[in-house]
């Protein structure tokens, strides 16, 4: 039955994925075309987002297909990795648009240029509600992964983005209007800039195998260490495959105990990793003598 309800759920949000993109498209297909016929920098900056989205959002769906694939002799983790790699790519390619976006922006602020503000206004208003729309499609499945809260963060910021876009337009016939729209594209870069940094830090985190965010080792071993007597962990190491599969794998002291008793302290601490550390896959090397190497970390001597 749960496995059932797992299915169902990652279809659903394939399917909210899919959408996602259709909408994506459509927003960059109206903004382009309204940027050109206004004159308006900030709708250009905001379609040129809208469409690397649309291809993050395509590339979300290729590495959850990817990461879903069953392990094998090669890959025996199967390829979750997969998905921390697309949402590497993805935040690599918005820092890079972001920077286009700010030396346009400058360069316009510098030579302002008057825009159309009619067009610009109905082309924001639709990407307002195209954005909203995709952003309430992935809302609940926001804190899934680092894969769909990448792609959910830029649906976010789209939504602003064009919001602010919207503002520029209403202001446009203003005295100080025409300053607006590449305001409004720097805000834009600024925005994207900031959470592609963020995304991509994690995601280096997560390929260089540190440990997840929240997880300190010296934590681990002395909680173990109090809750279970005679139980002592070393060459202790603990790190995220993928979105949601944390593993750890250590050496376990033990005292005065048999295989049966050390078999169901184990499984009793792989319980207690997981409820407390969201550890999914533990592996315990347990010893009686040690190993004659007991620091907390180990080493590859």
């Amino acid at each position: 039955m749960t496995h059932h309800h797992h299915e169902t759920e990652t279809s659903a949000l394939d399917r909210r994925l899919w959408a996602s993109v259709a909408l994506n498209l459509g927003i960059t297909i109206v903004e382009f075309a309204g940027g050109l016929w206004a004159g308006s920098l900030a709708l250009l900056a905001d379609a040129a987002h809208n469409l690397t989205d649309a291809g993050a959002l395509g590339l979300a769906i290729l590495a959850r297909r990817l990461g879903r694939r069953a392990p094998t002799p090669r890959h025996t983790y199967g390829l979750k990795r997969a998905e921390v790699v697309a949402a590497l790519l993805n935040a690599a390619w918005l820092i890079a648009v972001s920077a286009l976006i700010g030396r346009e922006a400058v360069s316009r602020l510098l030579h302002p240029a008057p825009v159309r503000a009619s067009v610009m206004l109905i082309a924001a208003a639709v990407a307002v509600a195209a954005n909203v729309a995709s952003v309430l499609l992935l809302r609940t499945h926001r804190h899934d992964d680092i894969n769909v809260r990448s792609a959910f963060l830029h649906l976010a910021q789209d939504a602003l983005a064009s919001l602010a876009v919207l503002i520029a337009a209403l202001f446009a016939r203003t005295p100080w209007g025409r300053y607006l729209d590449p305001a409004a594209a720097i805000l834009i870069g600024i925005v994207v800039l900031r959470s592609s940094l963020s995304i991509a830090w994690e995601s280096l985190h997560t390929l260089l195998e540190a440990a997840p965010p929240g997880i300190h080792v010296d934590d681990i071993a002395g909680e173990i260490a109090e809750k279970f007597d005679n139980i002592r962990l070393h060459h202790l190491h603990v790190w995220e495959v993928g979105p949601g599969q944390r593993v750890l794998t250590a050496h376990m002291k033990v005292n005065g105990m048999n295989l049966i008793k050390v078999e169901a302290v184990a499984a009793e601490v792989r319980g207690f990793l997981r409820e407390k550390w969201g550890i999914t896959h533990a592996t315990l090397q347990a010893e009686t003598n040690g190993c004659g190497r007991e620091q907390l970390l180990g080493d590859w001597k």
